[in-house]
């Protein structure tokens, strides 16, 4: 399926999601989660452990924005948690962006 179509045309988060970001599923989802959409519950079984933005993205072979923007509707939904590590507009760490870089390059 073309990105666009998966995040309803949409290129950007509804906030600013770092990609070193941690997501983790929440432990109690407020609705049922067999109703949600392929992309939806990927995301879900793989943040049962922390994973990052990039993680995420790299991972289920996605575009990042298109995880970023998949991430914060989620998080706005209360299917996940987000643990930002800098506030939203801070500029982020050159040394975690360059070790993140090199280990999606590893994959």
């Amino acid at each position: 399926m073309r990105p666009y179509a998966v995040t309803g045309g949409r290129t950007r988060p509804r906030y600013d999601l770092a990609v070193e970001a941690l997501v983790t599923a929440a432990p109690y989802p407020p609705r049922d989660v067999a109703g949600l959409t392929p992309e939806y519950r990927a995301i879900m079984d793989l943040c049962r452990s922390a994973r990052s933005v990039a993680e995420v993205s790299a991972l289920l072979k996605i575009p990042l924005g298109v995880a970023r923007v998949l991430i914060a509707d989620m998080c706005l939904e209360g299917l996940l948690r987000l643990h930002q590590s800098r506030p939203a507009g801070a500029q982020p760490d050159l040394r975690l962006l360059e070790r993140v870089l090199s280990g999606l390059r590893n994959l």
